[in-house]
């Protein structure tokens, strides 16, 4: 996309929002005859993939994305009574059909490329859906009173509480990917292979589609064509309550009766291996066997030695090329769910807890959806560092949560337990798979910023997201009521504050206020909410807009510490970003109370890549507030320097004006 140099219309109506943020310091015939059509197939299957490069690793999108996490379940919920345990009818519940025009374009205004709809695959629920053949579920082996959009009942199928009519409820999903993809953002939704909920049943699978555990052998733990694991001679027992608890808070339930059929036990979610796990385990779901043997030794074929080298089709063709029996039946199963809805129109998938899983599998599933639709959005929920480059390279993943290093780093710098300097080293770890880690500060599982337990006020975190967002080519991730402040202080029931539940109906309410009743104008929104809402549209419309952001970076912080520079201090961070058509220095003070004064030293090999052989000075332009700030002075060394006055958790993102 071409760079931005003059004013663009985006920017102008928030200028002045932006300006007062900073200045208040608030800021996937015979038997013969088969075999041979097999190999003939495999044969043209690998030449294609060998007429490509070999360095074809997961190939990230052509531009800086921005995912949109909404909670389906919560995203356009008006109800504010907020009922601990409140009931669907009490606390209310949103709709697809909440996604109208103006709820897609509103969402679109902050960049967004992806709308990640969270919670659709239908899950357990607590509400009586018999009446559509669908069974109830048991409040013992369901956590909070709308169930967790974690413990997948229905692969086939979307969440009843979402539809207007349930009868209808996978007509009103594929509405919702025409609107989404008719106002130009791209659809993802959840995969969660690592586990299905306790009593999965599927009543709108495909013919030919067998549902998990149909066909097991339950008189044995383990078997390579077994969907789950089997714990001999012991019953399934409701975990011990803790700290008093009870479902639905104690409310009456036909079910609920501290017991739930299931002969012989199942392994857990989280891999206990007890008929009775323990209250604190993920006791409503149930593990997924993908031919790993208890003692964790492998039931499938390897990948060949150098396929970390190679592109989607060529793993493609390497699995192709496998005789069905090698392949393990819950494999196929996930293919063929991938598969169901990206010919739903769904563009993409996000993984849950996708270490649980063999790497193997993901080869298989991820260069089958990439053979289907070689952009789709593979995002992955790994927070083993020592895994990112085997789930990138060999499970062929678009991009993987940046969670362990960089947003645990920018906390603990909110937090005053790390200095600055830690984001040049977090950093530096990632630097050949960059563009392959997505940042974000939010989402589902993670603290609201503006919880007194993260940063206390939405503000506080701005200048981490600026170095979040622009740091590298990767996506960065907002999750919904993230750009008005939402402080995830209800106390839902299942779910307690700092975080907006997801196992419960519940309001949330600073982006309800934005909302506005489904006028998404701000309406009954502060004057801060506002604010914010408009910096993070410069921002995130500036992360994919900027062709710098797409080009190099250097870190300029250790040459600050190392020259002592005055006014450069433990909460202040430099970095340069650039290509061919554009140059930026960003600059943040990651302090509350105290301004920060100094001047950048730029080395003269950036200040020779940048090709500026004039000495002098040369203007730079904060594409924040869009205005000129300061400029870069070259001396007779060739060496660069810039001055900036930053305010107390204020940012700049200077461009140099040539």
């Amino acid at each position: 996309m071409s760079k931005v140099k003059q004013p663009n219309s985006w920017l102008k109506p928030v200028a002045i929002a932006i300006a007062a943020l900073a200045g208040s310091g608030t800021l996937a015939a015979c038997n013969t005859t088969k075999a041979l059509q097999k190999d003939t197939a495999a044969q043209n299957i690998q030449q294609n993939a060998n007429s490509q490069s070999d360095v074809n690793l997961a190939a990230p999108m052509p531009h800086k994305a921005v995912v949109y996490q909404v909670f389906t379940r919560l995203y356009g919920n008006t109800n504010t009574t907020n009922k601990p345990w409140g009931t669907i009818d009490e606390n209310g519940v949103g709709k697809f059909s909440d996604f109208t025009q103006a709820a897609l374009q509103d969402i679109k205004s902050l960049g967004v490329t992806h709308i990640w709809y969270t919670g659709v695959p239908h899950h357990a629920v607590i509400n009586d859906y018999s009446q559509y053949g669908i069974s109830q579920d048991d409040p013992d082996v369901v956590k909070g009173r709308a169930g967790s959009p974690y413990a997948v009942k229905d692969y086939y199928s979307v969440n009843p509480d979402l539809a207007n009519d349930p009868a209808k409820r996978l007509e009103e999903f594929e509405s919702l990917i025409t609107r989404t993809h008719n106002n130009g953002m791209k659809v993802l939704i959840d995969i969660v292979p690592n586990h299905v909920a306790r009593d999965y049943q599927s009543l709108a699978k495909p013919e030919g589609v067998v549902d998990f555990g149909e066909n097991d052998d339950t008189s044995v733990t383990y078997a390579k064509n077994n969907n789950f694991y089997y714990i001999q001679g012991g019953s399934f027992t409701v975990p011990a309550s803790q700290n008093g608890y009870q479902p639905l808070g104690g409310d009456a339930h036909p079910l609920s009766d501290g017991k739930f059929a299931e002969n012989p036990a199942k392994w857990t979610g989280n891999g206990s291996r007890l008929a009775q796990p323990d209250a604190n385990d993920w006791y409503e779901t149930v593990k997924i066997n993908y031919g790993v043997k208890p003692d964790g030794s492998h039931d499938f074929p390897a990948l060949p030695k150098g396929f970390e080298k190679k592109g989607a089709a060529a793993h493609y063709a390497f699995w192709s090329q496998q005789d069905s029996s090698a392949i393990p039946d819950s494999w196929v199963k996930f293919k063929q769910i991938t598969q169901y809805w990206l010919a739903k129109g769904v563009d993409g998938f996000r993984f849950d807890m996708a270490e649980m899983v063999p790497v193997e599998f993901w080869s298989y599933l991820n260069s089958n959806i990439k053979h289907t639709n070689p952009n789709a959005f593979l995002l992955a929920e790994v927070y083993n560092p020592t895994l990112y480059r085997d789930y990138i390279h060999l499970g062929k993943m678009d991009y993987l949560y940046d969670k362990v290093d960089l947003y645990d780093t920018l906390k603990d710098i909110m937090h005053d337990k790390k200095s600055t300097a830690a984001i040049a080293s977090v950093q530096h770890k990632v630097l050949d798979i960059e563009e392959h880690m997505l940042h974000f500060l939010e989402n589902h599982d993670e603290q609201r910023i503006a919880s007194p337990d993260f940063g206390g006020k939405a503000e506080n975190a701005l200048p981490a997201m600026v170095v979040s967002t622009l740091l590298s080519r990767a996506p960065t991730l907002l999750y919904f009521g993230q750009d008005v402040g939402e402080a995830g202080a209800e106390n839902a029931g299942f779910g307690q504050p700092t975080r907006t539940s997801i196992f419960d109906y519940i309001g949330v309410p600073a982006h309800q206020r934005w909302m506005n009743n489904g006028k998404f104008d701000g309406g009954q929104s502060t004057e801060s909410e506002k604010a914010l809402r408009s910096y993070y549209q410069t921002l995130m419309n500036l992360s994919h807009s900027a062709s710098a952001l797409k080009g190099d970076y250097v870190e300029l912080d250790s040459l600050q510490r190392q020259l002592a520079t005055k006014g450069y201090n433990d909460k202040t961070f430099t970095f340069a970003r650039f290509d061919e058509q554009q140059q930026l220095i960003v600059a943040s003070n990651f302090s509350t109370t105290k301004g920060a004064n100094f001047t950048i030293s730029v080395p003269n090999t950036l200040v020779q890549q940048w090709k500026l052989n004039q000495q002098g000075d040369i203007a730079m332009v904060d594409l924040l507030s869009n205005k000129q700030i300061t400029h870069l002075t070259i001396d007779d060394a060739g060496k660069g320097a810039i001055t900036v006055s930053l305010k107390p958790l204020e940012s700049l993102v200077l461009e140099l004006q040539r």
